[in-house]
């Protein structure tokens, strides 16, 4: 187990929410704030925060995901249904329109071959019923002209509730979803909830399963019942209260891969936790380690050596560097840091 310490670099931003984050470049993040609708470049050495192309650019509208891929930021936007390719320097290259072969779903991962990935969703329905069908990921060619089923996620966890329209099929609030996410040469990890371990797909089409990782099962409480309300504003809070609730917690609540090739799973949390713990998982499904993050903030972004981590406080969000420690990390290869 590791416990990561605060460094000295910090940034303090107005921002409601941070959603997604890439590692840029020495000491520069990319940051998703989908309530302020920007993507913000932090720069944690020098202290600062700027809008990715500019004050007032009509480039980015509602962004809601960011990934990177060789020297290129990609900012997917569903505003403007579009992916938006940015130099590291803050320049808008091209963009691509949403594909109509994804019915417009925006890829959210590319590989070094430049095939996209994308998750597909199947359709809710008028009575949600669509909601106990299964995800699949697709491998897209450049164009967008092929797709290829190269995973199927777990279908969501539903319950059949009665409202107002009649009875229709919801997903349980504060269950989890299976995570995902690509490598550059095309090798594909999936976060599997409901087995709790890491699977991998390598560029030849194998498959190989993780190992199980050691969790405590968190029941769902009234106080985290409470928290979840909280995410409403008043006049919402007697929908949200009709909501089904799962009955336990997921073992992971997020997922992301580092630039050694290992995946970080933020782990679910009792109320009284005093930090946030993440597992930190190989290329062949193993546990490498388990970090730990005091108090509230949460690891968005990875980089080589450090942390990106946003704690929200009464004016916004502050991002914070935690150094990582070089022991027992792992590269892409397998090998030792």
């Amino acid at each position: 187990m590791v416990e990561l310490t605060a460094g000295p670099d910090t940034v303090s931003t107005g921002y409601a929410e941070i959603v997604d984050a890439e590692w840029l470049d020495d000491g520069r993040w990319a940051v998703v704030a989908p309530l302020d609708v920007t993507v913000g470049v932090v720069d944690l050495r020098n202290r600062r925060v700027a809008p990715l192309g500019g004050n007032g650019t009509a480039e980015i509208r509602n962004p809601s995901i960011v990934f990177v891929a060789e020297d290129t930021l990609y900012v997917g936007d569903w505003g403007l249904r579009r992916v938006g390719l940015w130099t590291r320097d803050g320049r808008l290259a091209r963009t691509v329109p949403a594909p109509s072969s994804t019915r417009g779903t925006l890829p959210e991962a590319r590989d070094d071959a430049g095939r996209w990935y994308v998750e597909l969703r199947p359709r809710a329905g008028p009575d949600g019923s669509g909601n106990r069908d299964s995800a699949v990921i697709v491998a897209a060619s450049p164009d967008f002209g092929r797709l290829d089923t190269i995973a199927r996620l777990a279908p969501l966890d539903v319950a059949e509730v009665a409202g107002d329209a009649g009875r229709r099929f919801e997903p349980r609030a504060l269950s989890g979803i299976d995570q995902w996410g690509v490598l550059p040469d095309g090798s594909l990890w999936v976060a599997r909830v409901y087995e709790n371990r890491v699977d991998w797909r390598g560029p030849d089409g194998k498959w190989l399963e993780g190992d199980r990782l050691p969790d405590r099962v968190l029941e769902v409480t009234q106080y985290d019942r409470e928290l979840f309300y909280r995410k409403f504003p008043p006049e919402l809070r007697a929908t949200a209260e009709r909501l089904p609730f799962a009955a336990v917690k997921p073992p992971f609540e997020a997922g992301f891969t580092s630039p050694a090739g290992t995946v970080w799973l933020e782990k679910s949390r009792a109320p009284a936790d005093s930090s946030r713990r993440y597992h930190e998982v190989d290329r062949e499904g193993h546990l490498v380690r388990e970090i730990r993050v005091p108090d509230t903030g949460r690891i968005v972004a990875v980089s080589a050596d450090e942390t990106l981590v946003a704690e929200r406080v009464p004016d916004g969000t502050l991002l914070i560097g935690f150094p990582i420690p070089l022991a027992n990390t792992r590269s892409i290869s397998g090998g030792v840091q």
